[in-house]
């Protein structure tokens, strides 16, 4: 929604005023009648802002995602940032999604948050699943990513990469003492289909030194996502959308691409590897994936 939307207001009709016609006088008194006394000037009402365009600051198209954690509201963000270098705030137009109320899960009572002082191997104390990102309105989510109980089998994210990688990379995920997958998917009406997938580890410094630095070691992510070509930084991202504490490498397939488009992302964030995939038949828009992004982001900020 455009800053011009969210100003939008019910116009409120002032009451109209009428002077009441004095009686008349004597005819032995009357004078040359006065001039018609002019009306009042109705008072100036102030408009009142529509519900729905209150409702609707609470959304992304904003830009500001407002987080509950253990009974305080907070709200986090990048409102100050110019809005041309935020996604979803250039234009109306510019393709951004819009996504539910983005809420964080409480935390466990006495656990300190991901990136608090106290709490050196960035753990995420609260369910990973609950930090998953939702589908955007209007999506179809893929119900084959929600795995058992929330939990996603490893065979299943691994499908995700070319299969001569699988092996190396399922090992790399057993050496590393991966815990737990939630991931979650969805396709727009537009074709794109995202699947984010959020990967937790024992500690922050397993997922800096045996994962992002080991996949992201290269031009290209080492292991090869299945059908994307050739792949190079994606430059689109600005630095205001940079969300703290979070590490973020993006890819996006160069043209020609083949079948589909594949945009990339990879977060470290604590003791959570998270990957975030796009694809699309005529080319994936970079305005959503970065949304996406930033949001999932925020998320586990």
């Amino acid at each position: 929604m455009s800053e011009r939307q969210a100003r939008t207001t019910e116009e409120v009709m002032p009451e109209t005023y009428e002077t009441p016609t004095p009686a008349p006088a004597p005819a032995s008194d009357r004078a040359e009648p006065p001039a018609p006394t002019p009306a009042p000037a109705p008072a100036s009402v102030p408009p009142r802002r529509d519900r729905r365009a209150l409702r609707a600051v609470l959304r992304w198209t904003a830009a500001v995602a407002v987080f509950a954690s253990v009974g305080t509201a907070t709200a986090y963000g990048i409102a100050g940032a110019e809005r041309t270098d935020v996604p979803g705030l250039a234009t109306e137009s510019d393709g951004r999604w819009v996504f539910p109320r983005l809420v964080r899960p409480p935390l466990p009572s006495g656990s300190p948050a991901p990136f608090a002082e106290d709490n050196p191997a960035g753990a995420h104390h609260a369910d990973l699943r609950a930090l998953l990102l939702p589908a955007p309105e209007g999506a179809k989510e893929n119900a084959a990513l929600r795995g058992s109980d929330g939990w996603l089998p490893v065979k299943r994210y691994l499908a995700e990469f070319e299969p001569e990688d699988r092996e190396e990379l399922g090992q790399k995920l057993v050496d590393t003492g991966l815990r737990h997958i939630a991931a979650r998917g969805w396709t727009t009406p537009d074709g794109t289909r995202t699947r984010v997938y959020l990967l937790r580890f024992n500690t922050a410094n397993i997922v800096e030194t045996e994962l992002a630095s080991h996949a992201l070691a290269h031009v290209s992510p080492t292991y090869r996502v299945r059908g994307a070509g050739e792949v190079v930084h994606d430059e689109d991202f600005p630095e205001a959308a940079a969300v703290s504490g979070i590490s973020r490498t993006a890819y996006a397939e160069a043209k020609p691409f083949g079948a589909e488009q594949v945009r990339q992302a990879y977060l470290s964030a604590g003791d959570v590897y998270a990957v975030i995939l796009q694809s699309r038949g005529a080319g994936t828009p970079a305005v959503p994936f970065q949304q996406t992004v930033v949001l999932q982001s925020q998320l586990l900020g």
